[in-house]
This record gives C-alpha cells, structure tokens and sequence, in this order.
C-alpha cells in the first residue's frame, strides 16, 4: 500500500477531488465533530475552530504520526449571518431566493496538524489559513430555484448550492477563490503543506518563516 502524504480529516467527494488534482497522496480519514457556531463566535473564527478541530480529531486517529492531518470547513455567510445547510425543500428554496441578485461570502478554514520537523518524536505544531471570497448570483426566477432543489445538489451542501454543479450557471461574479468555494483553498493547501516539506511538484525543503496558531 502507498504510503499517504498527508491524512485528509473529511469524506467530501470535492475535497478528494481537489486533492487529487493536485497530485498529492491522501488518505481520508471519517470525522465527527459538533459543527455548531458557539455565542458569538465570527464566521472566519467558526470555520477556524471548526478546521481545527477535524484535524486535531483526526490527529488522534492516525497512528502513525510522521504524516500530518488536513482539516477544513466552509460556511456561507449572508446579511452577516451563517448559513447552514438546507434540511427541507422549503429551506433549500428560500435560500435561492435570498442570494438572487446579491452578492455573500463565502469562508473556508483549513488546518493542519503535523510534526514541526516531519520526523516521528517532533514536538506536534498547527497552522491554520481562512479564506473569503465572495460569490455574486444573478436574479433567478422562483421556476430556477424549484428545479435547481429537485436536482438534490442543494442537499447536504453548506449555503445550499454546489459551484462546480449546475449553480454554476447562476453565479454572475466570484472574487476570491474557486477551489475554497468547493470546500478546499488549493492556494493555502499547497501553502501549508509546504510547511511539512511536501511539494505538488515532489518534496520541498520547509518553509522556515511561520506563525502558529
């Protein structure tokens, strides 16, 4: 069996895809975690805490701890509030209609968990990224929003749409990141991975200027 680069903490489809696009080995691990906002918390402290603790979860799991954990979380946030995702077709509808003609963010988290040197016995650091962007929609019609729901890519989906779906054909502007808006910001990933001394391009020497969180 191939020896894993990095431990990703998430069973989401996008993010393996993502992933594997650029060319990393992975090996996905299944977490569980309370996904609640806490009082007061900010959307980017949300899905900061929340990418923390996928990989700290997930860092626990792995025995074999020469191999760092990747975490990530994204919300959508709209009239500063957060969206979760859609439970019933009414909810799923009613978002559409709030993002018709407007434009939200959208703020990934992603940590990793990791031996500071990459070598068994290391003192254990983390790093933590969060990314915004901010996805504007065209007006849609009430016949869009209905048919976009019956197509089930709303389901399960934070905010409730898929940009690499058929959402895609209502999305008029994005400013920021694709990939973070899929559920994974390939421009941090690559980032923090490089911490570790692993590369998209084969092993790099770790970067040396770096704050932990």
């Amino acid at each position: 069996m191939t020896v894993p680069q990095i431990y990703l903490a998430s069973q989401s489809p996008r993010r393996w895809a993502l992933i594997e696009q650029m060319g990393v080995r992975y090996q996905a691990l299944d977490v569980v975690i309370d996904e609640c906002p806490q009082p007061g918390e900010t959307p980017a402290a949300f899905v900061a805490r929340l990418a923390s603790e996928k990989a700290q979860t997930g860092w626990r799991m792995v025995a074999e701890h020469s191999v760092p954990v990747i975490g990530a979380d994204t919300c959508i946030v709209l009239d500063r509030q957060i969206i979760g995702k859609p439970e019933t077709r009414e909810q799923g509808i009613q978002l559409l209609k709030h993002y018709s003609g407007r434009s939200h963010q959208v703020l990934t988290g992603i940590a990793i968990v990791g031996p500071e040197t990459g070598k068994h016995g290391a003192a254990v650091v983390q790093h933590i990224r969060v990314n915004t962007s901010v996805v504007t929609f065209r007006v849609l019609s009430d016949y869009e929003c209905e048919q976009y729901w019956q197509t089930g890519e709303p389901v399960g989906k934070a905010g409730g749409y898929a940009i690499q779906g058929r959402a895609a054909a209502f999305i008029a502007k994005l400013e920021g990141s694709y990939s973070a808006v899929m559920g994974l910001p390939l421009f941090e990933f690559a980032e923090l991975i490089a911490l570790f001394g692993i590369g998209i391009f084969g092993a790099q020497r770790p970067h040396t200027q770096e704050t932990e969180e």
